[in-house]
């Protein structure tokens, strides 16, 4: 995944600019960078890896040292950025989130159209950002550009592009992720996280609707391109990697996560001691249903923050299980010979939370019930990069299925998709079972989607059910 934040100002802009870059730092764990624009001294631009120490601590020296009145900010999982375009547009910085499918198909059109060649490589692969910046270098202008390179994208792409005139904020073609905009005396920023720039001043201005392109400038925001009529928002942003002060699309996150825990009890008939959250993305959803059950509310083991204050995780499987049960810290006389059940905001691969559940029993629990607060994951996703993971087979869901389609079964998905059927029941027995949890139970699609409260058509649930868009 990965955050940006950016800020047009009257005055230097950096303070802002890194405060604000680095409230995304739980969008991502392996890159970060800043670029300004000083009309004295024109662009400048710092990026860093901070898998192994925190945003501020690894630009703490640039702060001080970098100067301009316009800046762009990003923390990402994957590519290194901003980075520094020189076209014949002019000197640009650019930042991207989002997820290109068709990569070397892009590729090998830019090669077939004219020479150009790439300097950023990030894994041995090509540079998203970079891609994304020659694709925009093929046309006339800007914001023609922009349009062109949403349009050839296979998956998603929001940007953010600083010129010596102002910052272009562009949202993908069908809003899969948020642009917000906030506004204080003599400054405008624009934010991936609505939160990020509270604390700096800022107040809400607007969000930017999907496809929306805007310039941004110390006097306003300017509309370049009227956003589309059709939205295909994340739902799993509310789910999960959304902060808890965020909203998007005027939903508050904390609130959705509320109302999944209260529609997860409503549905429920587990008596368990008590209710608890993994944390941290899932004590708003244990909140809710505590308070709608009216079985207690309890921490029986805490995240340990002092040395892990970050979601960094090693590449290997085995150490990322490892690393996060040791993050977790057992509260002995809340879990001995108790009945707790348990709500996560997703169970992907299943192996964390299975390690989770051994340790409690380990620790004296009688019984552990498992509530995600999402359906069963059965398909990848293609529109944001969430993950590298490699195929679906990955998730449980799927591997489940593959067992039953190895003894000689029939799958078809529709069937496993939907939570009244017998299929679903058994697949959901298996996983159950085959992560030692006392009990299983889902929220439903139906019932996450009125969590959000918004119009199911506008809202992209194709990581449960499959439904393209």
């Amino acid at each position: 995944m990965g955050g940006f934040f950016g800020v047009a100002s009257k005055d230097d802009c950096v303070f802002d600019l890194y405060f604000g870059t680095d409230y995304h730092s739980h969008l991502g764990t392996r890159r970060a960078g800043m670029a300004v624009y000083d009309k004295k001294e024109g662009f400048d631009r710092a990026i860093h890896n901070i898998e192994n120490a925190p945003f501020r601590t690894k630009f703490d020296k640039e702060v001080s040292q970098m100067h301009g009145s316009l800046g762009i900010g990003s923390i990402s999982d994957f590519e290194p950025q901003p980075l520094i375009i020189r076209s014949h547009h002019g000197p640009y910085a650019i930042v991207t989130v989002g997820r290109i499918n068709n990569v070397d198909k892009l590729v090998e059109d830019l090669f077939s159209s004219g020479h150009t060649h790439f300097m950023e490589m990030s894994g041995g692969d090509i540079n998203a950002t970079e891609l994304v910046a020659s694709i925009i270098d093929q046309k006339d202008n800007l914001v023609e550009g922009i349009q062109y390179a949403q349009s050839v994208i296979e998956g998603s792409m929001t940007m953010m592009i600083l010129t010596p005139k102002g910052i272009y904020a562009a949202r993908d073609a069908l809003g899969r992720t948020p642009v917000s905009i906030g506004r204080k005396e003599g400054a405008y920023c624009v934010s991936f996280e609505s939160f990020a720039y509270l604390n700096l001043g800022y107040v809400a201005d607007r969000e930017l609707g999907p496809g929306e392109i805007a310039v941004v400038t110390p006097e306003g925001v300017h509309t370049l391109v009227q956003p589309g009529k059709n939205m295909k928002i994340c739902a799993f942003l509310w789910v999960y990697y959304g902060y808890p002060s965020s909203s998007y699309e005027g939903i508050s996150v904390e609130k959705m996560r509320y109302n999944c825990g209260t529609l997860l009890a409503e549905r429920d008939d587990a008596r368990p001691d008590i209710v608890a959250g993994v944390p941290d993305s899932g004590i708003a959803h244990a909140i809710g249903y505590a308070n709608r059950s009216g079985i207690p509310f309890s921490r029986p083991f805490i995240k340990y923050t002092p040395t892990w204050p970050r979601s960094f995780m090693p590449t290997i499987q085995t150490k990322r299980d490892l690393i996060a049960r040791m993050k977790l810290i057992p509260v002995q006389d809340l879990i001995q010979d108790k009945s707790l059940l348990l709500i996560d905001d997703s169970i992907v691969r299943g192996t964390q939370l299975r390690e989770t559940t051994k340790f409690l029993y380990q620790s004296g629990a009688r019984e552990v019930h498992i509530r995600p607060a999402c359906p069963p994951l059965l398909f990848g996703c293609k529109y944001l990069n969430f993950s590298r993971s490699a195929s679906e087979m990955d998730l449980i869901a799927r591997r489940v299925m593959k067992e039953m389609e190895q003894e000689g079964r029939k799958i078809d998905l529709k069937y496993y998709v939907d939570p009244d059927t017998a299929e679903y029941k058994e697949m959901i027995e298996r996983i159950g079972k085959k992560l030692n949890f006392t009990s299983l139970r889902y929220h439903r699609l139906d019932d996450m989607i009125a969590s959000i409260g918004i119009d199911r058509d506008k809202v992209c649930t194709y990581c449960w059910d499959g439904a393209e868009g």
